[in-house]
């Protein structure tokens, strides 16, 4: 079974001075196409968790004739390092987010092509060569850089594909060949779009979500701190949102919210990359998980659907910007399913 890295950990309680104690998320997004002039997005809809996202489109091809294209789904690049807590849902696996795709209901089986960089060199076939996995976590890369004769780590050492992790694990000083590469991972498939047909394309995957083990927006009592400004304007948190920490602040015997962050980034921009520039019907549903979870996230005219769930609809929508979404979860609460 597939393991699941996770911000779950941060569940336990956590005072104030644990509130740097965090995991970085990933953002994925939608699909791309090698021919985009005469193929229109004329509706997409998104839905947004941090168990799932999900999204169907429906694509028109505009011309008279069928158009023949690759269709990719980049994933998010990881950058390998010891020193970066990343959350990666399935830590043991190139297909690290659970990517599926199925067009008009029929799944669709995606090549999967991958390059890894270090200082902005492609290093694919120095790894490859030498039997090294692309992937950098799950302990196989590691595991097999402990093999390397000195001489290519130290050659590798210089040319910043690999570093030297040392750490006492309680046993004594360990030094580790450490993946320090940064890795590219694209899923691909070819596709027809028949002249005067709609084509409905559908795709999930497990997000990468980040993690805060407090609220790094909250000092002294107060909404305040380096990252305040930040994330009025990345999640657009408004009065009524900074009000519901400062409630639960009050209710906290120490006056510190005991609250935690998650985090989910989409990008959305690639959807402007169509024949029209825009997308013709777009919806996009956010659940947060939990009746007691609070929320906040940049969008016109959202409205509330469910007790966990926001929704915003749009005409010929021009994604100027990528969806972020804060979520603030109370310690006793149990992981959500936003599903």
């Amino acid at each position: 079974m597939k393991r699941a890295v996770a911000s779950i950990l941060m569940l336990a309680a956590a005072s104030a001075a644990e509130a740097n104690d965090s995991t970085a998320e990933l953002g994925a997004g939608g699909l791309v196409l090698s021919r985009s002039d005469v193929i229109e997005m004329a509706r997409e809809d998104l839905f947004l968790s941090r168990e799932a996202v999900r999204v169907d489109y429906v694509f028109r091809n505009r011309s008279d004739a069928d158009v023949s294209s690759i269709v990719a789904f980049p994933m998010p690049e990881i950058e390998a390092s010891p020193y970066q807590n990343v959350s990666i849902p399935f830590d043991a696996d190139d297909d690290f987010l659970g990517f599926e795709v199925s067009v008009d209901g029929d799944a669709v089986e995606p090549a999967l092509e991958q390059r890894a960089f270090a200082v902005g060199i492609d290093v694919t076939q120095d790894l490859e060569s030498r039997g090294i996995p692309l992937f950098p976590y799950g302990g196989a890369a590691e595991a097999a850089l402990a093999g390397l004769p000195e001489d290519i780590v130290d050659d590798w050492l210089d040319r910043g594909i690999v570093i030297i992790d040392e750490y006492d694990d309680g046993s004594g000083m360990k030094r580790v060949v450490t993946p320090f590469w940064r890795l590219s991972s694209t899923y691909w498939w070819r596709m027809t779009f028949p002249a005067g047909r709609d084509v409905a394309v559908s795709h999930r995957y497990t997000p990468s979500i980040g993690s805060s083990a407090g609220i790094s927006f909250f000092s002294d009592g107060n909404i305040q701190g380096g990252n305040h400004a930040d994330y009025k304007a990345r999640y657009c948190m408004d009065e009524g949102f900074e009000k519901a920490v400062l409630k639960a602040a009050k209710a906290s015997p120490d006056g510190y919210p005991r609250l935690f962050e998650t985090r989910l980034s989409y990008i959305l921009k690639t959807g402007g990359n169509w024949a029209s520039g825009t997308i013709g019907d777009f919806r996009l549903t956010v659940d947060k998980g939990d009746p007691k979870n609070l929320v906040s996230f940049c969008g016109d005219g959202v409205k509330k659907t469910g007790p966990t769930t926001f929704e915003m609809r749009a005409k010929d929508h021009f994604p100027e910007k990528d969806v972020e979404i804060l979520i603030l979860e109370p310690f006793t609460a149990e992981p959500s399913s936003g599903g």
